[in-house]
């Protein structure tokens, strides 16, 4: 997808017309209907509006990554790197073995 047809996407999952995202990143929706349908690219100034604004990340905007990062989850991650390296080993060897258990007990609920 490019990245015009991911802000329509998620400006449309967001209930917001071209006129109010337009505006809250202080451009006109004509602007935006332009970034939509790929016939003007947006600076990265603005890229970073828009993704604040709909609430994912620049990779995710972009198309870069399919992982979707919500603000929460995006401030956990910015928590976590600024722990030390052992604080922040634990979480993650923690982490590592709900997702293991999880899918563990979601293999076996299959059976």
């Amino acid at each position: 997808m490019t990245i015009g047809e991911n802000i329509m996407l998620l400006r449309k999952k967001k209930e917001l017309s071209q006129a109010e995202l337009g505006k809250k990143i202080g451009t006109s929706g004509d602007i935006i209907g332009r970034y939509e349908r790929d016939i003007m690219s947006p600076s990265i100034e603005v890229i970073i509006k828009i993704a604040d604004v709909l609430e994912v990340s620049i990779d995710y905007l972009v198309g870069s990554t399919n992982i979707k990062l919500d603000k929460a989850t995006q401030k956990r991650l910015q928590d976590i790197s600024k722990l030390p390296d052992d604080a922040r080993n634990y979480i993650f060897e923690h982490l590592d073995m709900m997702i293991r258990d999880f899918k563990t007990r979601k293999e076996y609920s299959h059976k």
